[in-house]
């Protein structure tokens, strides 16, 4: 049975990024009780975990609730590397390439799979029904299992398999980088921007050696395009407003 107090406790799926940290400054202005939770899985830029804490920070209200840190470095180790995920006997990691089937090699077979099946188990010992996540297909590398086909399908057999009437929501999933930014403004203002451009890290290489208008990164890999485009693009808006 699910109740209205259910309905207002949610999981962000919360890695460090800018979409995730937007993620959670929605959760945080929706629901009373709001938990996050991170993976760990040998990522090439593990830097991003340790963004989370600052982020969580910076967001902090009565409603932010503990959160919980998941390492599937093994398991993902062990089903094969990507460009995104080398290894640790890799000497250097790989170029970021397109591969025969038309897909960026950062791409993590199951990934978001495995993560949402995580999140899941967790909001079922939690007693948190809303599990919510950055996934996108408006401005995306082109990863399956961000379309909201595959989100709608995990959630009718996470409902399923767990006998729960979990509801995952995607609030950027119709959403470019330039309305991610902009959802930021709207959510807390020019602070919550720059908390995201400062704070945040998304750039596939790890690189946290530049800050760029837009926030630090490579400025090369395909995250930080995406990232600096939806910039230039949300600011340009805003001045032609």
């Amino acid at each position: 049975m699910t109740t209205d107090t259910d309905n207002d406790r949610a999981l962000v799926l919360f890695s460090g990024g800018q979409d995730s940290a937007t993620c959670l400054a929605w959760a945080l202005a929706r629901y009373r009780h709001v938990e996050t939770i991170g993976f760990a899985y040998g990522q090439r830029h593990a830097v991003e975990l340790a963004c989370r804490e600052p982020v969580r920070v910076g967001l902090a209200t009565p409603a932010l609730g503990p959160d919980h840190l998941v390492d599937l470095t093994a398991t993902l180790s062990a089903l094969g590397d990507t460009a995104l995920t080398p290894g640790r006997a890799a000497e250097s990691p790989p170029e970021i390439a397109t591969t025969a089937e038309g897909l960026p090699n950062t791409f993590v077979p199951g990934r978001n799979l495995l993560f949402l099946t995580c999140a899941a188990a967790i909001a079922y010992r939690r007693g948190l029904r809303r599990i919510i996540g950055g996934m996108c297909e408006t401005d995306y590398s082109g990863y399956p299992d961000c379309r909201d086909d595959t989100i709608k399908a995990m959630q009718l057999a996470l409902n399923l398999g767990m006998q729960r009437r979990f509801v995952l929501e995607m609030p950027l999933m119709w959403r470019d980088k330039a309305a991610t930014w902009e959802l930021a403004r709207t959510l807390g203002g020019e602070a919550l921007v720059e908390l995201i451009r400062t704070e945040t890290h998304s750039c596939y290489k790890g690189d946290r050696s530049r800050l760029h208008d837009w926030g630090y990164g490579c400025d090369a890999c395909p995250a930080c395009e995406l990232r600096a485009s939806g910039w230039r693009r949300w600011r340009e808006a805003a001045a032609s407003a």
